[in-house]
């Protein structure tokens, strides 16, 4: 699995192998993933035959600069090469040209289909998750992937799910990040436990990221977990928000590229892609620290609606366990951070609430460390700039100051 990940990142405004940590083969199938509590994100790809994904969903990275890995492929946007089929799957189609296409070789042999989710949905935490039937032939390079941002390898890239044609029964889950990225990337590989080609039928392909782990399963059988400490001395780089990428290649210095024995076109078909909070056998929570390196703390750890969030030391507990699901809400015990009867004035009192779905409860977190309810155009704000335990949070018009920095 030695092969470079030098990607080009176009829609974005730019875009193995370790050591296998990998489950005895006697208790593999008895792993379950972890819990999740709810769907924040999904594609079922209902809708008649020939019709374009989802644009509010979907876009597109196109062009045939090789992608970093001498890839022969020219990537469009064309319903040639991606489209539902009226069965409520997506086809992503590879497909032998005779031209049409400048490619960085010259015309172009190969088209497809890359599509993304970094204009339309990013998740920091969770777990991640598609049906996929996948194509089959040497040269031929499906995946499903994400990335956390156009600063590769520093922003991270977590593969769900790569195959090259000429291991028909292997699929392969990697991390790559600032000292662990192209052939250097940490990684397993997973085998088809009856040697049987994944190209043969569709399979669940997951991944279940939390605060200081990834776990990789394949129909459900967990074989592989990463966390910080599997970098010898590297540093960890996902715990920020992260997108989705499906694609097809054709060639590269990976796959190696097509030969006589290649049938073209070749597709991979995608039943679902899903992305559900984990529960908290899962993780999926972190702390929020403000001012005087305090966490914001759900008082008493009591979960009733229209309870008080606060500045507290920070002790590990769950009322300091905060999941950003990737709609816009910060959770903890179940709920939601709340403005209080959806006020907008300063001082208006921020507590825990039943999740909702309303502008009281959404936040963005900025690059100066703001979390703002942009309902009220206001930060979280920790009253009278006191470091107190117990100290009351509030929105307030955002001011810069440090009783306003969160580290989310």
């Amino acid at each position: 699995m030695k092969r470079p990940r030098m990607l080009a990142f176009l829609a974005i405004g730019a875009a193995l192998a370790g050591t296998a940590l990998l489950q005895p083969a006697a208790t593999a199938h008895q792993q379950a993933a972890a819990a999740t509590t709810a769907t924040v994100w999904e594609d079922n790809f209902d809708g008649p035959s020939g019709q374009a994904p989802d644009p509010n969903k979907w876009r597109y990275d196109t062009g045939g600069g090789g992608w970093g890995n001498s890839e022969l492929e020219y990537y469009t946007n064309s319903t040639r090469n991606s489209a539902l089929d009226g069965n409520g799957n997506l086809v992503i189609t590879a497909r032998k040209e005779s031209g049409g296409f400048q490619c960085w070789y010259g015309p172009c042999q190969y088209t497809s289909a890359r599509l993304l989710t970094a204009q339309t949905f990013t998740q920091t935490y969770g777990r991640f998750e598609a049906r996929i039937k996948i194509p089959r032939g040497q040269g031929l390079w499906p995946a499903f992937w994400m990335l956390g941002g156009g600063n590769w390898p520093n922003d991270g890239e977590i593969d769900i799910m790569e195959n090259i044609g000429k291991e028909p029964a292997t699929v392969h889950g990697t991390i790559h990040g600032p000292g662990y990225s192209g052939a250097g990337g940490i990684g397993a590989a997973y085998n088809h436990p009856n040697g049987w080609s994944f190209a043969d039928d569709f399979h669940t392909f997951t991944v279940d990221w939390a605060p200081d782990s990834i776990t990789w399963y394949v129909d459900g059988v967990q074989y592989e977990r990463r966390t910080p400490a599997d970098l010898n001395g590297n540093t960890w780089v996902f715990n920020h928000p992260f997108f989705m990428i499906m694609n097809v290649a054709v060639g590269g210095g990976w796959p190696g590229n097509p030969d006589g024995s290649t049938v073209m076109p070749q597709t991979m078909t995608v039943d679902y892609v899903r992305v559900s909070t984990l529960g908290s056998s899962g993780g999926g929570g972190s702390q929020i620290t403000g001012l005087a390196g305090k966490c914001l703390d759900v008082a008493g750890a009591n979960s009733a609606d229209g309870t008080t969030v606060q500045l507290y030391d920070c002790n590990g507990t769950n009322a300091q366990q905060w999941s950003r699901p990737g709609d816009g809400t910060i959770r903890a015990l179940g709920k939601c951070l709340d403005v209080a009867n959806a006020g907008v004035a300063d001082g208006t009192r921020v507590q825990l609430a039943t999740c909702n779905g309303n502008a009281a409860q959404q936040w963005t977190y900025t690059g100066g460390h703001d979390l703002v309810n942009p309902h009220a155009n206001k930060c979280l704000d920790v009253t009278g700039n006191n470091s107190a335990n117990s100290t009351p949070t509030q929105i307030w018009t955002c001011t810069g100051g440090a009783n306003q920095k969160w580290t989310v």
